[in-house]
This record gives structure tokens, C-alpha cells and sequence, in this order.
């Protein structure tokens, strides 16, 4: 369906943004990586899309935090694959604690990578897409964009912001082949959330997969985790043509998690 696309996903080289790439590639669309790591474990995985589903890909590293480096590594996608047409911001990271104790450099941090690298990654890719008449802009919020948790001030803050500039961005490019959408997971089932079911089976001495409802099932009445699979699909469905007056939408997939 992507086939002739090609695709930026930050944070892509782990979790989340990973399976959102492989999903994308899977479609046929050509990927560009962006994340931290180790350098022969990202050779690896670029190697291993591009052959496992005959694609492009390239790596191109940025601190999407700086915006300088993030114009710079869309600038560096436009010039590896001749265009750009989906951007996918994902890159993210957390801190948690009470609002007197949130160190300001984790608040800036947080409110750097989460929200202003967003608006970074997607001032620099527009106009190529609005040049073309089509683009997909996918940001990748949580249900900490429309609820709160405490202990999760900068979080939710950011991921808020991001909803909203979700949908100036999708008014602004409203008569256009462009469309700009977020999509709010809930507990994501990644190699961290996995750590936490691990030790929290070890500790109370329960099954993982009782530790993995009691922690996902705090939130989530399904008591079940979503995949980096099922966020692929999702997004690949933005991607589409049957997506195209999908515009402005947060769209959740939280296992019931807001519907309470």
C-alpha cells in the first residue's frame, strides 16, 4: 500500500518506534531510522528491515531536542530518499515525581524531547509535503494527552501539547493532501513494561502474567498491554488513502483506559 513512500519515524531503534517502522516497511514504504544506541546494533536492525522487506533504509541520527539537528536529520531523510511523505514523531522519555520534587532539568528535558522536537520535525518536513500535495504527519501522544497521573506533571504537560498542536497543524493543512493525527496508547508492551511485570512477578511472587494484569489492569480495564504491532497497524491505516479526512484526531487505543 506504501509502496513508493518513504517514511521518518523517530526514536525508531527500539520499542514502540521500531515496530511502527517495521510496520510502515512492511507496507513497502522506505525507512529512515532515528534513535540512540549502539552503532553495530542499529547497523543491524536498518541491514534487517531493508532485507527482510526488500526496502530502503538509512540511519539518520539526530537529538531531536535541538532543533537545528532535527531540521538537519529531515533535511538528511529528503536528500537520502529524493522526498519525504510520512513523518512519525514518537521519540520520548519520563521522569517521575511530585511536582515540588521534579528536578527543572528533567521538566526541560522532558518538554524538549517530547513536545518541542514535534514541532521541530514537522515545521522542516511540511513543506516538501505541501510542495507535493500529500504527506502523513503521525504523533505519536498517550492517554496522558487527554487524562493525567500523578507524578507525571512534564509528561502529561508535553503529551497535551502535542494534542493540541495535533490539531492546529491539521486546520492549518485542512484543504490540503496533507493530514496530521495523533494516536494515544495506553501501557505499551515494550521491553520497560516487561522489566516491570519481571520484577514485580519476582517480588510478590505471582505468575507473569498476573503481574502483567495487575500493573496494565491498574489503568486498563482489558488488563492487557497494547503492542508495537497494533500501533503499526493503526498507523499504516493514517497512511492510507481511506484515511485521508482523518484530520486532527487523537485517537486511542488504551484497552478502555479513557473510557472510564
Amino acid at each position: 500500500m506504501l509502496k513508493g513512500k518513504t517514511a521518518l519515524v523517530t526514536g525508531s531503534t527500539s520499542g514502540i518506534g521500531l515496530g511502527i517502522a517495521r510496520a510502515l516497511a512492511a507496507e513497502g514504504a522506505d525507512i529512515a531510522l532515528n534513535g540512540f544506541g549502539d552503532a553495530a546494533e542499529i547497523e543491524k536492525l536498518r541491514q534487517g528491515i531493508a532485507s527482510e522487506f526488500k526496502v530502503k533504509t538509512a540511519y539518520v541520527p539526530a537529538d531531536v531536542s535541538k532543533p537545528q539537528e532535527t531540521t538537519a536529520m529531515v533535511e538528511r531523510a529528503e536528500k537520502e530518499f529524493g522526498r519525504l511523505d510520512i513523518l512519525v514523531n514518537n521519540a520520548g522519555i519520563q521522569h517521575v515525581a511530585k511536582v515540588q520534587d521534579f528536578p527543572p532539568e528533567k521538566w526541560e528535558a522532558i518538554i524538549a524531547i517530547n513536545l518541542s522536537s514535534v514541532f521541530y520535525g514537522t515545521r522542516a518536513a511540511l513543506p516538501g509535503m505541501l510542495k507535493r500535495n500529500w504527506g502523513r504527519i503521525v504523533n505519536i501522544a498517550s492517554t496522558h494527552g487527554l487524562v493525567a497521573s500523578a507524578e507525571k506533571s512534564a509528561y502529561v504537560a508535553a503529551k497535551h501539547g502535542v494534542v493540541g498542536f495535533t490539531k492546529a497543524v491539521a486546520l492549518e493543512t485542512a484543504r490540503t493532501g496533507v493530514t496530521c493525527n495523533a494516536i494515544c496508547p495506553g501501557w505499551v508492551l515494550t521491553r520497560i513494561l516487561q522489566e516491570q511485570i519481571n520484577t514485580r512477578a519476582r517480588t510478590e511472587k505471582i505468575t507473569p502474567e498476573d503481574a502483567k494484569h495487575a500493573i496494565v489492569g491498574e489503568k486498563m480495564p482489558s488488563g492487557e498491554a497494547v503492542t508495537p504491532e497494533q500501533l503499526g497497524a493503526l498507523l499504516v491505516f493514517l497512511c492510507s488513502d481511506a484515511a485521508a479526512q482523518v484530520r486532527g484526531a487523537a485517537l486511542t487505543m488504551d484497552g478502555g483506559w479513557t473510557a472510564q
